[in-house]
């Protein structure tokens, strides 16, 4: 139970680093990011897979393959619970909270994140979706939490409760294959939906905490469990299999991104707040932009 407390109230405090910072985070380099602001979502730039996509307390980011940072768009927003159309290259999707502070709803880009809108408020919001899941057979299902879960069946224009959140959540991924099927990683393990996050089952992967859960599309389950290291299951056969220890062994992972055209291909965030990749999914990593 120590170690579950320990790595929320790290988790927590990591959160909580960014409203600190000063409003200029970005950096000439990945490496210079981390000690600017906090990072709280990742993504392959579906239109150009060699580069980054990096959320943060401060605007959307891209890093290039050496390591530079460029901002996206002019907008210094904190963008949390980012997550890019599993198809639309010019479609992400987020949440936060504005520059000038309160949140900022569901909010949505058509150009590759140079411009965002508002699309709905969410329930009993403006909302600040800290987790926020698309399907990858049909992005107009989302998922959102606030509090209890939200899901939206439109592409985010309306969004209704689904149910209630599990306790100490961290991410959420949903089933490529299934719309209504949705992983939970928590302090308690990795929970499961099999009704639109309107309950959920005993965890499929129990007794450790899992910080960050993600799907390709091929229905492989990826998770990081500290202490066991990354892990992989299938979702016909949830018998979960260490494949390394992962970038940060004696700690742990908050983001973790596939490239889903080359799932080999991973991005993943550590606790120390470094950016980090794989091109052989997931044995080796490398700081990106290092040699």
């Amino acid at each position: 139970m120590a170690r579950r407390i320990t790595l929320f109230a790290l988790f927590s405090a990591s959160i909580a680093l960014g409203a600190v910072l000063p409003a200029a985070a970005q950096g000439n380099s990945v490496a210079e990011l981390a000690g600017k602001t906090h990072i709280h979502g990742l993504a392959f730039d579906r239109a150009d897979p060699s580069s980054v996509l990096i959320a943060t307390h401060h605007g959307l980011m891209k890093a290039a393959p050496d390591g530079t940072v460029t901002p996206v768009s002019e907008s210094r927003d904190d963008f949390m619970g980012f997550v890019p159309h599993p198809a639309d290259s010019k479609v992400l999707f987020a949440s936060g909270h504005p520059q000038g502070g309160g949140n900022l709803g569901f909010i949505k880009s058509t150009d590759s994140g140079k411009s965002w809108a508002k699309i709905a408020p969410g329930v009993d919001g403006p909302v600040d979706f800290h987790q926020l899941a698309v399907s990858p057979s049909n992005p107009d299902v989302l998922y959102g939490a606030y509090g209890a879960i939200q899901t939206s069946r439109d592409g985010g224009k309306t969004w209704a409760i689904a149910g209630d959140a599990p306790a100490k959540l961290i991410d959420l991924a949903v089933s490529p294959s299934n719309p209504d099927v949705v992983y939970a990683a928590t302090e308690d393990g990795l929970m499961v939906s099999r009704d639109g996050a309107g309950s959920w089952q005993q965890p499929i992967l129990a007794g450790v905490p899992v910080t960050t859960v993600e799907l390709p599309p091929v229905g492989t389950i990826y998770a990081f469990a500290p202490g066991r290291g990354l892990l992989r299951a299938t979702e016909t056969a949830p018998t979960f299999e260490r494949l390394a220890e992962g970038p940060d062994p004696a700690g742990y992972i908050l983001h973790l991104a596939m490239d889903h055209q080359a799932p080999a291909r991973m991005v993943a965030v550590t606790g120390t707040g470094a950016i980090v990749v794989s091109r052989d999914g997931g044995a080796n990593w490398t700081v990106l932009g290092g040699n």
